[in-house]
């Protein structure tokens, strides 16, 4: 069973591909935070250390915690949150309980974050296995490779460019416009 003692906001996410709905409840049910937001580490950690400088200890639960549910649960954890898994068919059950039938992200967001402060039983740890750290170190990996073929291949456009005789200036002329593309005034000679 997680330990609620010390949680100043039991911070429920309904996690998407794009992006999740979060909605952060105060021990006494009150809202403190009631929003989408995008799936991105930068914006992730500035919610999850805004809630935590401002309340204090922060529970992070998610209704899925491997694959769209893995980047949340990496980041609240590297930036001190408790974490937290509201199994699919426990937050079924407990949506029945509530009024309403619309199934919303709004809706599911309060959900999680309104049975972890009500019923911390129904909740299950997230222990970082070996197999979760292995993945989430591919998926850093993933990005870092992405980000180094850009730099490559802008830096390759690059020289390809300053290599153009600069009389294709007055041909292409404004048609290669790119922040990648330097200006020829900038890298070749004129005749």
């Amino acid at each position: 069973m997680i330990e609620i003692g010390e949680v100043a906001v039991f911070l429920g996410l309904d996690v998407g591909k794009g992006e999740h709905h979060g909605r952060g409840l105060t021990p006494a049910g009150k809202t403190v935070f009631d929003k989408r937001l995008p799936n991105s580490e930068p914006k992730l950690r500035a919610l999850f250390d805004k809630l935590s400088a401002k309340y204090g200890t922060v529970l992070v639960v998610v209704d899925q915690p491997a694959n769209i549910g893995a980047l949340p649960v990496a980041v609240a954890r590297d930036a001190g949150c408790l974490v937290a898994y509201l199994p699919g068919l426990t937050m079924r059950r407990i949506a029945d309980l509530y009024p309403g039938e619309a199934k919303t992200d709004a809706r599911d967001a309060f959900i999680i974050a309104d049975a972890a402060r009500t019923m911390p039983h129904t909740l299950r740890a997230l222990a970082a296995t070996d197999e979760t750290i292995a993945e989430l170190d591919m998926l850093a990996g993933y990005d870092d490779d992405l980000a180094g073929e850009v730099t490559r291949t802008s830096n390759r456009l690059r020289g390809l460019l300053t290599q153009i005789h600069p009389s294709l200036e007055r041909v292409l002329g404004p048609r290669i416009q790119h922040p990648a593309v330097p200006s020829w005034s900038d890298t070749a000679p004129r005749p």
